[in-house]
C-alpha cells in the first residue's frame, strides 16, 4: 500500500525536491503553499493555503481523511527566515515568523495527530535550524521560533508516543534555496565557519535524515533533533 504524505511548504526549495523525491519512490503526496502547484504528477495533490490559517489546516486534514482514510508521515517542511537585529526588528516581522514557523508546524501537526492516534501510527519530522543551535546574531526571533519548535517536539513526542506516533526534527545548516538569499554572503560564511563539515547542506543531505526518521524500523526514535553539518560551538 502506497503511504500518504503530508508535506507543507512544495512550491519550492526542500519542500518541491522532497515531494518529487516522495513521488518516484511510489508514495501519494499532498503538498500545500501560499501559491499554485509546481508539481505535475497523478499522485500529487496540492493545496493552497497559509499554514496559519487553522480554519484552513483542518479543512485539508479533513478532506485527506475522506480521500484516503490514513495519513502514514507529515514533514512540516514550511517556513520563512528573516534577518535584523534584534532592536531594528518589526512587531511584524516576530508575527510572522512565528505564525508560519511555530503556529504552522502546531496546527497541522496537532490535526494530523488526530488521524494518526486512531490508526496508532505515524510519522513526523519537524524543522528546526543549526541558528538556534548557534544562537546567532542577526537570527535572534527566527532561531527563536524554531527554538519553540524544537520544544513542541520532544513535548509532543511524549505526549504522542503511546499512539505509536514518532516526532523528531531536522536542524540544516544553510541550503543554497530563496530562503538564504537575502543573507549576507559574509554572515553566510561566518556560519558555515562554525561547523565540523565547513560547507552548504544539499538535498541529500536532508533527505537521508528524514529517510531515517519516517523509516517503520525507526519506531523507537522520537524527541530527537539532528542538526547538520556538526553544531560545534
Amino acid at each position: 500500500m502506497k503511504r500518504i504524505i503530508l508535506i507543507t511548504g512544495t512550491r519550492k526549495g526542500i519542500g518541491k525536491n522532497l515531494a518529487e523525491y516522495y513521488l518516484v519512490k511510489g508514495d501519494v503526496v499532498i503538498g500545500c503553499s501560499r501559491g499554485e502547484a509546481s508539481i505535475t504528477n497523478d499522485d500529487y495533490i496540492h493545496y493552497i493555503l497559509d499554514v496559519s490559517n487553522e480554519k484552513a489546516i483542518v479543512g485539508m486534514v479533513r478532506n485527506i481523511k475522506k480521500q484516503f482514510g490514513h495519513i502514514d508521515v507529515l514533514l512540516n517542511n514550511a517556513g520563512i527566515a528573516s534577518m535584523n537585529h534584534f532592536l531594528t526588528t518589526p512587531y511584524s516581522t516576530a508575527q510572522n515568523l512565528f505564525n508560519t514557523n511555530f503556529f504552522g508546524t502546531f496546527l497541522v501537526t496537532r490535526e494530523v495527530s488526530k488521524i494518526m492516534m486512531k490508526q496508532k501510527t505515524g510519522r513526523i519530522v519537524n524543522y528546526s535550524t543549526v541558528a538556534t543551535a548557534f544562537k546567532l546574531e542577526g537570527e535572534a526571533i527566527y532561531a527563536a521560533s524554531k527554538a519553540a519548535v524544537e520544544n513542541l517536539t520532544q513535548t509532543i513526542a511524549k505526549e504522542l508516543a503511546i499512539y505509536g506516533i514518532t516526532v523528531n526534527a531536522i536542524g540544516p545548516t544553510p541550503v543554497e534555496t530563496d530562503l538564504i538569499k537575502a543573507v549576507p554572503k559574509d554572515k553566510i560564511q561566518s556560519l558555515l565557519g562554525r561547523q565540523a563539515i565547513k560547507r552548504f547542506g544539499v538535498f541529500d543531505d536532508i533527505k537521508n535524515v528524514i529517510d531515517f526518521f519516517i523509516d517503520k524500523k525507526s519506531d523507537f526514535i522520537t524527541g530527537q533533533i539532528i542538526y547538520l553539518g556538526g553544531v560545534s560551538n
